[in-house]
């Protein structure tokens, strides 16, 4: 199992946190997404580590971004 973290920018309430999670979790291999709407955090965890560009276009299709 492999666990990273990002920041998304752009979220404001429940439903975003929702569009990002169901947008990550249709990646490949992903098994759990965390969705912190205070911080700005997800954290993913994959069977193997996942493609960053990856994780972002998914991101980027619910809408927001990932924090550089």
């Amino acid at each position: 199992m492999a666990t990273q973290t990002y920041t998304v920018t752009g979220m404001t309430c429940s439903h975003c946190v929702n569009s990002v999670g169901t947008e990550i979790k249709q990646l490949p291999g992903v098994t759990d997404v965390e969705v912190d709407l205070a911080t700005g955090q997800v954290t993913v965890t994959s069977e193997q580590p996942l493609d960053d560009a990856a994780v972002e276009a998914a991101v980027d299709e619910a809408g927001y971004a990932v924090a550089r």
